[in-house]
């Protein structure tokens, strides 16, 4: 008789399958979280303009958010007028012209507007006209010696200036081959004249427009004098699409303490307050 053999079965640990690569997945989620507290330590003991640099490349790679990071068209243009400046822009402005002969007719005729776009400088015509005389476009000595102010502070920077001009609702008579379109564009064209002849770079004046009646500051006074006005805005040396400012109200000339708190109003379809002249 043949004596049977043992059958022997043998079996392989699953040691390996046990434990797999989790362990490498966790380590590196460790070192992860480490450099991440790393950065963080390392931020907190930066300067505050390396910290908004930072901040401002991570919000868009490119470096443009909130003008943060050096790829920005304007990052080396540190002498324009930003939207913390125009508040001290605007007190130069206010400032200088206080001081002009005459300026007691002037202040209920020139007003300043801290804007989305920039500081708006509104030139209104009185009754006789200050400005110009009705139905032309030559500048009388007044507008040139204000232009001359606002030229001397606006010429020292590299912020763009558009010139607006605008008339009343009245109309030249009809078989006339000149209308408020040519006056209110000829207007705004002798403002740009005289303050390029002051200082300012023919390069500074980014447009020249003429809205004729069609942006009445009184629409519901059409031949009111000061809706006969020129205005110039003087704006950011941002792109357009960068954020703004929120409107900061309406300033007289005539507010004893110059700068946006003074004179405001809560919107813009209340009237200025006359502080001075009482």
């Amino acid at each position: 008789m043949t004596d049977l053999q043992p059958i022997i079965i043998k079996k392989k640990a699953a040691h390996g399958g046990h434990h797999g690569g989790a362990w490498k997945v966790a380590y590196a989620d460790f070192v992860t979280a480490m450099m991440a507290l790393f950065i963080v330590l390392w931020l907190l003991n930066t300067s505050k303009p390396t910290q908004e640099a930072v901040g401002g490349y991570f919000r868009d790679p490119k470096g443009t958010a909130n003008k943060k990071g050096t790829d920005h068209p304007d990052a080396g243009n540190a002498g324009a007028a930003k939207k913390d400046d125009m508040s001290k822009l605007e007190e130069k402005l206010v400032k200088s012209i206080q001081q002009m002969a005459g300026f007691e007719k002037l202040k209920d005729q020139v007003e300043m507007t801290i804007t989305a776009e920039g500081l708006k400088i509104e030139l209104m015509e009185s009754p006789k006209g200050t400005f110009f005389e009705n139905g032309k476009a030559q500048a009388t000595d007044t507008l040139t010696d204000v232009l001359k102010v606002i030229s001397g502070e606006v010429s020292k920077l590299p912020n763009p200036i558009l010139i607006e001009g605008h008339t009343d609702g009245k109309p030249y008579a009809e078989d006339a081959p000149y209308s408020n379109w040519e006056l209110s564009a000829d207007r705004a064209n002798t403002a740009r004249r005289v303050m390029e002849t002051n200082g300012v770079r023919p390069d500074q004046v980014s447009e020249v427009r003429g809205f004729a009646d069609r942006h009445l500051r009184k629409p519901e006074n059409p031949e009111d004098a000061s809706n006969r006005r020129v205005t110039l805005l003087i704006g950011y040396s941002l792109k357009k699409d960068s954020p703004g400012v929120v409107y900061d109200g309406k300033v007289p000339l005539s507010a004893p303490e110059a700068g946006p708190a003074a004179g405001k109003v809560p919107n813009k379809d209340s009237e200025s307050k006359e502080v001075a002249g009482k």
